[in-house]
């Protein structure tokens, strides 16, 4: 009997640390998206808190394209993009994210290039 209420104790303390974990995760700006991301097609992107990002196309651990960004509310702004990349890539793009946890998730408000479209609007996963 002791031992089932000792359970139920640790089980509803790791529920409260994991809530509040989730909680704490920024939900919009620059910090909900600073970090490494991967998505299922393999690409890794990094944004860094500075306004930087790399992204490794091709799973070697390089940047094969690298940029700027800015965030206003939901809203992330690419710009002055560099790299291996399509000429109609190296123009600014903007997409909203949504951010739940270790997940994130866009939806395109305007870009021409149809490579990042592809990419970016993929689920992705926080390294």
């Amino acid at each position: 009997m002791k031992l089932q209420h000792s359970l139920r104790i640790i089980f509803a303390g790791a529920l409260m640390v994991l809530m509040t974990a989730c909680a704490t995760a920024p939900q919009s700006g620059p910090a909900a998206l600073a970090g490494t991301w991967t998505n299922s097609i393999g690409t890794v992107w990094t944004l860094n808190h500075d306004g930087t990002f790399q992204v490794d196309l091709n799973e070697n651990g390089q940047p094969d394209v690298w940029g700027h960004y800015t965030v206003s509310g939901d809203t992330l702004t690419i710009s002055e993009v560099r790299g291996k990349t399509p000429k109609a890539c190296k123009q600014p793009a903007s997409y909203k994210f949504n951010r739940m946890g270790g997940q994130l998730h866009f939806t395109l408000v305007s870009d021409k290039c149809k490579l990042r479209i592809q990419n970016v609007t993929q689920p992705w996963t926080k390294k």
